[in-house]
């Protein structure tokens, strides 16, 4: 993962989204990461991770059984 501070990704945002693109960066502000840019691809990748995931507790926890 790529880091770049504040100032940098403000000044260099083409840079930033095509860095982003390839693979997160995470920005920084007074040196400490406060978020993370990632290609809108990896986003819905990791959302329907999470859905597929939360459906699997939904589950194993007995909700999805007819009443």
């Amino acid at each position: 993962m790529k880091i770049m501070a504040a100032k940098e990704a403000k000044n260099a945002f083409g840079m930033l989204i095509d860095t982003a693109r390839a693979e997160p960066v995470a920005i920084e502000k007074h040196g400490r990461k406060v978020v993370v840019v990632l290609a809108i691809e990896e986003y819905e990748r990791l959302l329907a991770v999470d859905t597929k995931t939360a459906g699997m507790a939904t589950r194993s926890r007995g909700k999805d059984k007819p009443r």
